[in-house]
């Protein structure tokens, strides 16, 4: 469900999820996301949340999680990662999850891509079923739509075989040596959970570049939203003979959101599966990546 600050936060959340309780205990599970407002939203009664709504919602979500717990055995709502975010609050531990059932909703992602990129989970949760991912919008042709719609990157080539798990990296002749300084390119939310992992790396040369959306604007600060004009702003300023890494989350058939391609930006980047062990793949082994699923699965 989207909360809206001053509609259905606050008693309406609260009695909603006494409803839910009440009427439909069997449900499996209920994400609690919050409204997303573009900068061009012309409807005035909508806004984003505040730090302290957030961390209200935050609350009432975790009151209730013991409630369910206590009454069906099992938390059945979970709170979007952006809620622990725009709260300052850290995140629930990962068997607070519950297995990650509501992944693509948002939830429990941040949790997830640590214990990827860390090591603790040896591959990527990766796509389930489920409406859309971590976006406030899907592509027109699907969530599941191909990232690169086939041929080179300009950086390289990831070759899929069997399930999404088993992933083999295959690096090739490019222009930006594998031992350069890397930039690893993400939204706004994106790059608050990326920034302490990078740190604890140790490693000088790598860098959390923070793309700001002034495609869409206000509010909107998912990675899955970055687009090519708001990259090639952000890369314009960056040094030549870098590695860029791009998360594939951004990418349908090889094209962003406002239509831009790869080829229109003006730096070279490495297009990587968006889970903790590719990036962290990517960063040990230095090897590039383009999203070639498509003609795996062919």
């Amino acid at each position: 469900m989207v909360v809206c600050p001053g509609v259905n936060d606050g008693e309406v959340l609260d009695d909603t999820l006494l409803g839910v309780l009440d009427r439909f205990p069997e449900l499996s599970s209920l994400a609690v996301v919050p409204l997303g407002v573009s900068s061009h939203n012309r409807e005035p009664s909508l806004r984003p949340h505040t730090k302290d709504e957030a961390a209200i919602v935050v609350q009432t979500v975790e009151n209730w999680q013991v409630r369910f717990l206590d009454a069906l055995g099992r938390r059945l709502v979970y709170a979007a990662d952006e809620y622990y975010l725009l709260a300052g609050n850290p995140f629930p531990e990962a068997d607070s999850y519950e297995d990650f059932p509501m992944y693509e909703d948002g939830i429990g992602m941040a949790r997830a891509f640590e214990a990827e990129f860390t090591g603790k989970l040896l591959s990527g949760i990766g796509p389930r079923a489920g409406f859309f991912q971590w976006v406030d919008g899907a592509p027109a042709e699907g969530y599941r739509a191909p990232r690169m719609s086939g041929g080179s990157n300009r950086a390289g080539e990831i070759v899929r075989v069997g399930s999404p798990e088993d992933v083999e990296a295959v690096p090739v002749g490019i222009s930006v040596r594998d031992d350069a300084p890397v930039g690893i390119l993400t939204g706004g939310y994106g790059a608050q959970v990326l920034s302490p992992l990078v740190s604890s790396l140790g490693r000088e040369g790598v860098r959390v570049i923070e793309v700001e959306n002034l495609f869409f604007g206000g509010n909107v600060k998912v990675s899955g939203l970055m687009v090519g004009e708001d990259l090639r702003r952000a890369l314009s300023s960056e040094p030549e003979g870098h590695r860029y890494l791009l998360p594939d989350v951004c990418l349908n058939n090889g094209k962003f959101l406002d239509g831009l391609c790869l080829d229109d930006l003006p730096r070279e980047v490495e297009v990587v599966p968006t889970d903790g062990v590719a990036l962290r793949a990517a960063l040990k082994r230095g090897v590039r990546y383009a999203d070639v699923e498509q003609e795996a699965s062919t």
